[in-house]
């Protein structure tokens, strides 16, 4: 019971706040598939390879050692951080490279690196919990599930976050060096928030450290959650620059173009939209609104020829979906 009840504690609140992430992104949503794709790896791949490349290096510093503390500390504070931070930041870089055009913005970014590092913490969560079962019963199971899960509940999307931004920024720029520059600079902000956190919890400890942590990693996540909210404006710029033509062109009208361009408009419409058995017509024709202004804003400000015929097929979409839609 023990163990099914740890699971539980570790994997539904890691799901809630993935999908909170994943409904931060207002405008444009990723396929479902890919998201729920990230988190399993980062709930199987990353932190199974995680458990057995520090299990591997500690076992490593111990055995040149001949101390126990000396392989903690190196495990903490320098394995985990660069093992743990690679292996969730590979499943941003495989959708960064396989799933290019589904990686659209600095939100697409910050999504799936979050969502990835959240499936890695729902992992990671029921071990803990499971063991502070082990060693106090239930007592041990409430303590450490409301440590892991609202004191540092935030602190894997926080690292990982930084990785998701470089390659966006990489991904949406023609400067060499923000190209090659971003993602390394992403994947070492992990890499060192990472650390940071590891290293205070191995040499300050008990409440004190544990305060110090959760004040650091929760302003950390706010500072994340402004950025969200800007990306999220960014983008409603760039819906407002580029869908404007589509309404000289006949492709929508001037009240769907006035509704897409504020996320309440485009939240009232699809809750509108329930009542009247257009829900999914609506949906998708916001979606795919959103999609055309970053395939458009791709092609005249990065010179993306493959973007031409996404552009007019999604025109195409939106004319058929236009007369289906509540706006």
């Amino acid at each position: 019971m023990g163990v099914i009840v740890s699971i539980f504690l570790g994997v539904v609140p890691a799901v809630f706040y993935a999908w909170l992430i994943y409904w931060l992104d207002r405008y444009e949503k990723e396929p479902l598939l890919l998201v729920g794709g990230v988190f399993l790896w980062g709930a199987i791949v990353a932190a199974g390879g995680a458990f057995i490349l520090n299990t591997i290096f500690g076992l490593g510093i111990f055995y040149i050692t001949g101390s126990e503390a000396a392989s903690n500390i190196a495990t903490g504070s320098i394995s985990a951080p660069l093992v743990e931070e690679s292996l969730k930041g590979l499943a941003v870089l495989i959708v960064f490279f396989f799933f290019r055009k589904e990686f659209d913005s600095l939100l697409d970014g910050a999504v799936y690196a979050g969502v990835a590092a959240l499936g890695f913490a729902a992992t990671e969560n029921s071990l803990y919990i499971y063991r502070g079962f082990e060693s106090d019963g239930v007592s041990g199971l409430i303590f450490l599930s409301f440590i892991r899960n609202v004191m540092v509940g935030w602190q894997h999307p926080f690292y990982t976050a930084f990785i998701g931004i470089g390659l966006a920024a990489s991904r949406l720029s023609r400067n060499a060096l923000i190209k090659f520059g971003a993602p390394v600079a992403g994947w070492g902000l992990a890499v060192f928030t990472h650390f940071m956190h590891n290293t205070i919890a191995l040499f300050i400890g008990d409440f004190g450290g544990l305060a110090l942590m959760s004040m650091v990693e929760w302003t950390g996540w706010f500072f994340m959650l402004l950025l969200i909210v800007w990306f999220n404006f960014q983008e409603r710029n760039f819906i407002k620059q580029y869908l404007k033509e589509e309404v000289d062109l006949g492709v929508i009208t001037a009240k769907q173009y006035r509704t897409m361009t504020t996320s309440f408009s485009v939240s009232m419409a699809r809750f509108n939209a329930l009542t009247s058995g257009k829900f999914g017509s609506t949906n998708r024709f916001y979606q795919v609104s959103a999609e055309l202004a970053h395939k458009k804003r791709q092609l005249k400000m990065l010179g993306e020829a493959s973007a031409a015929p996404i552009i007019e097929k999604l025109r195409t979409e939106l004319k058929t979906l236009s007369a289906k839609t509540v706006s």
